[in-house]
């Protein structure tokens, strides 16, 4: 990963995020509790400097922004094939799924179904948060998920009987 182009993407998405809200820098910089100075900031929202994780979260906050949103954008602009989007599902499909690991998922699944019948899909999309929460049900990292339920979603249907 470029972590030059990650760090101006991020500071970019600050920038937006502050703008949207009409504030200036000094409007942004008197909703932080920790008292950077001006030029700090707009080394952020240039992404010539690295910002902490905690800085990060605090201007999050002071922004009104979750921060795993803010990632989220910049993770799609930086890297757009990564699975930061989440994914697309068939519930009728994942309610058939049989792997071991994967069964709170498929408890779920047919769960939302309520006892629903027929051949029609069920789409669902989960977001790259439910899939995080998926994984630590079933005991997965987060990417291996992702990748079992893309290929899960992009999988033929098997045939009936």
């Amino acid at each position: 990963m470029d972590g030059a182009a990650y760090q101006r993407v991020l500071g970019d998405e600050i920038r937006k995020l502050r703008k949207s809200r009409g504030w200036t820098r000094k409007e942004l910089n008197a909703r932080l509790p920790s008292g950077i100075s001006l030029q700090t900031l707009a080394t952020y929202e240039l992404g010539t400097r690295r910002c902490s994780v905690l800085r990060f979260v605090e201007i999050c906050l002071a922004l009104g922004e979750p921060p795993h949103r803010l990632l989220a954008r910049v993770q799609a602009r930086v890297v757009p094939d990564d699975p930061a989007g989440g994914v697309r599902l068939d519930l009728r499909r994942v309610a058939r799924e049989r792997s071991p690991e994967l069964a709170p998922l498929r408890r779920w699944a047919v769960e939302r179904l309520g006892g629903r019948d027929g051949a029609r899909p069920v789409p669902v999309h989960l977001d790259v948060d439910a899939v995080a929460r998926m994984a630590e049900l079933c005991g997965l990292p987060a990417p291996d998920l992702l990748a079992r339920l893309r290929d899960l979603s992009d999988a033929p249907e098997p045939p009936h009987g």
